[in-house]
């Protein structure tokens, strides 16, 4: 079983860094392919990042690539996403979503799991 919670949000100036985290409960988070997820009020969720089951390979959307660092620690079933020079266009609900093996990772349809969100305020 899956359970994914996030932390980490919370309000920033623009320019400035957070990083958020993903907990899993479950015993199988070093078999999924791991992603971040946001949704701006009024907008469809998007694909931020992801990074495969090893932490070999990552996956960015242009929106935050060089900005934004996804990463993994599977000896504490957690999952990272490193968000420098915030921007605030970058306001929104973060999610992370597990993954089975999965040839798009870039898509929110590809996901088994989700959690509950936190959120990210950027401030001008």
């Amino acid at each position: 079983q899956v359970q994914l919670v996030e932390s980490g949000g919370g309000l920033v100036q623009a320019g400035g860094s957070l990083r958020l985290s993903c907990a899993d409960s479950g015993r199988a988070f070093s078999s999924y392919i791991m992603g971040w997820f946001r949704q701006a009020p009024g907008k469809e969720r998007e694909f931020v990042a992801a990074i495969n089951s090893n932490g070999g390979s990552r996956f960015y959307a242009d929106a935050v690539k060089g900005r934004f660092a996804v990463s993994r620690d599977n000896a504490k079933n957690t999952l990272y996403l490193q968000m420098n020079s915030l921007k605030p266009e970058d306001t929104a609900v973060y999610y992370c979503a597990a993954s089975r093996p999965t040839k798009n990772p870039g898509i929110a349809p590809s996901y088994d799991y989700w959690g509950q969100g936190t959120q990210v305020i950027v401030s001008s």
